[in-house]
């Protein structure tokens, strides 16, 4: 049996280095621009240098996303940017725009090129068209199900990869092409600049009656009529093996490292269970649904790999997050007393009990006994403006060690 990569996302070198840690095959990044996820943190070159060297030493792949849609204004700019990456030396470049194709080609051939969701990859005369191209990978469009999928694989040839999302938020527009967030606020979801207007609550206005907005009631919180709730296929991992899928791709390079520390972990285990037995996967499938629980999500659905969703999967509903536990840090060192030395995110307190993440699936709890400042002084509390601070707990944590806590 083929065993499948697992691509998980990054918008910054920390969320890099614990999508690595926490049990990533590849990882999938963007720059400072031509890519679609303009508000996350995203690379500099230093950076993206920086987390391409870690990644590598890990045996990690590093993908870097350059998927706008470009105008021609965008194009010398997209030289300059492909002629860094040449000497970066990313794995593959995750492309839509065949113009951009072109140039990626013609600056560094060296880099493998994966053809963009953003394609509307929905066919295999595409998938062929593309091989043609020079592609090393297609990533599948979001609305296709399983089997055709299936018959994409059966009519393409064997070297050709196919990508097709396993986990995370959906859009409701046909692979991700909005023009939502343009109309509304001049900002193009095209060019990375999306405001995520689908996660917006609407009413109804009946023509005649300019002013008068009528809700249309689902539940207390009004109707969500574009909201997507989120893709999680955790229990349906042979299905996607038997596909013929060949990298599970997880969104989200928006989050946190909690989350990509969650999903990352959640998955490679399910993965190596299945491979080991599917009785084992099996066994485990209450342990890798509590935890893909812990980090933030909407409601799941598993979309449309088993065709058009009927009333019980349907994929709308509130936007509302589902928020059990809060991102503390990640372990950066160990003092001589043996504290943990960490970056807070959030606000906690000696007292606390929290949660120690392992990559290897284990979770210790631990009472937090002392927190420190870089300079010494012993604080009750950390407050939310980041620092760095030195946290002694009941248990020992690890360089890499994910800290969180139940929400209050």
């Amino acid at each position: 049996m083929k065993r499948p990569e697992l691509l998980i996302p990054a918008g910054s070198l920390e969320v890099l280095k614990t999508a690595v840690n926490f049990g990533a095959d590849a990882v999938y990044i963007g720059g400072e621009a031509f890519g679609l996820r303009a508000k996350a943190k995203n690379f500099g070159k230093e950076e993206m240098g920086e987390g391409i060297l870690y990644a590598h030493a890990h045996g990690v792949k590093v993908h870097v996303a350059a998927n706008i849609l470009a105008h021609n204004g965008d194009l010398a700019g997209a030289e300059e940017y492909f002629e860094e990456l040449k000497v970066l030396k990313p794995d593959a470049l995750i492309i839509a725009d065949p113009g951009m194709f072109v140039m990626a080609r013609r600056i560094c051939p060296e880099i493998d090129i994966h053809i963009s969701t953003q394609a509307n990859n929905t066919n295999y005369e595409t998938f062929r068209f593309w091989y043609g191209q020079g592609a090393k990978r297609v990533v599948s469009a979001r609305e296709l199900s399983l089997e055709e999928i299936r018959e994409i694989r059966k009519n393409i040839p064997e070297e050709l990869e196919i990508e097709s999302f396993i986990h995370g938020a959906m859009c409701i527009s046909y692979s991700g092409r909005c023009l939502l967030s343009s109309y509304f606020t001049g900002r193009d979801a095209n060019q990375g600049a999306c405001t995520h207007p689908c996660r917006w609550k609407y009413a109804v206005m009946e023509e005649k009656r300019p002013g008068e907005f009528f809700p249309v009631y689902e539940n207390e919180r009004g109707t969500y009529i574009f909201n997507s709730k989120d893709l999680c296929m955790i229990g349906h991992i042979p299905e996607m093996v038997d596909a013929g899928i060949d990298s599970f791709k997880i969104e989200g390079r928006m989050k946190t490292a909690l989350y990509v520390a969650t999903v990352a972990r959640t998955y490679r285990k399910a993965i190596d269970d299945y491979l080991e037995s599917e009785e084992k996967y099996r066994e485990s499938m209450e342990w890798y649904k509590a935890e893909i629980s812990k980090c933030t999500y909407r409601q799941f659905t598993t979309g449309f790999y088993f065709g058009k969703p009927d009333e019980e999967t349907q994929i709308y509903d509130s936007n509302t997050y589902v928020n059990e536990y809060i991102y503390l840090g990640t372990v950066e060192g160990i003092d001589g007393k043996g504290s943990a030395k960490i970056s807070q995110r959030n606000k906690f307190c000696v007292g606390d009990e929290l949660e120690i993440m392992k990559p290897d699936g284990r979770n210790i709890k631990a009472k937090v006994l002392s927190l420190t400042t870089e300079e010494g002084e012993a604080v009750g509390s950390a407050p939310h403006p980041k620092q760095t601070l030195f946290a002694g707990l009941t248990d020992k944590a690890a360089i890499g060690d994910i800290l969180r806590m139940k929400s209050r």
